[in-house]
């Protein structure tokens, strides 16, 4: 199914929207503009008055009015296995071995029982054998150093982990903002 980037008016991703959902802003009249290409045309009634029949047609990419501002630098995405294991590109941290989601587990580098904490700067993508090994002990006390570091997704990241299917425009438009270095892009 085909979903709509929703932004603020000055470009900032506020979410991912079904077609219906997009349709709801195009007829409250709070699209404030729009980009990409046109997802679908649907077409209402006949106006009583004139006889025209009314359409909305809905772009793939809408800027949306009637939302505050929003630094993005002050988002923290919502941290789910699904967006860790996309962002690690489905990497253990430890072997470097390339895994399913079922068979990776989310490894709290520094662990819960030693007053870590469950955010994206303390974990990471690992397969069960080494979350095994690891337990509860530091990676440099079983020397099991790191292969990457764990970081925040930026809100343009956090959209890409949260759509499976994104548009070439809507990636290209995600992708221009992305952070340097990214490594949702390499």
């Amino acid at each position: 199914m085909v979903q709509i980037l929703k932004l603020t008016g000055n470009g900032i991703p506020q979410g991912w929207l079904t077609l219906e959902e997009a349709v709801l802003h195009y007829a409250a009249g709070e699209v404030a503009w729009e980009l990409g290409q046109e997802i679908a045309t649907l077409h209402g009634g006949h106006n009583a008055v004139t006889g025209l029949r009314s359409q909305i047609t809905v772009n793939s990419i809408i800027g949306v009015t009637g939302f505050g501002k929003v630094n993005p630098f002050d988002v923290v995405p919502l941290l789910t296995n699904d967006k860790l294991f996309r962002r690690d590109k489905f990497h253990c941290a430890y072997c470097g071995g390339h895994f399913h989601a079922g068979e990776l587990e989310r490894e709290h580098i520094v662990p819960l029982s030693r007053g870590g904490r469950d955010g994206w700067m303390n974990v990471v993508s690992s397969c069960r054998p080494c979350n095994q090994r690891k337990g509860n002990r530091l990676p440099h006390e079983i020397h099991m150093p790191l292969l990457y570091a764990p970081y925040v997704p930026s809100l343009w990241e956090d959209m890409i982990l949260r759509n499976r299917r994104i548009l070439a425009d809507q990636m290209e438009f995600l992708a221009a903002n992305l952070p340097r270095g990214s490594r949702l892009m390499g």
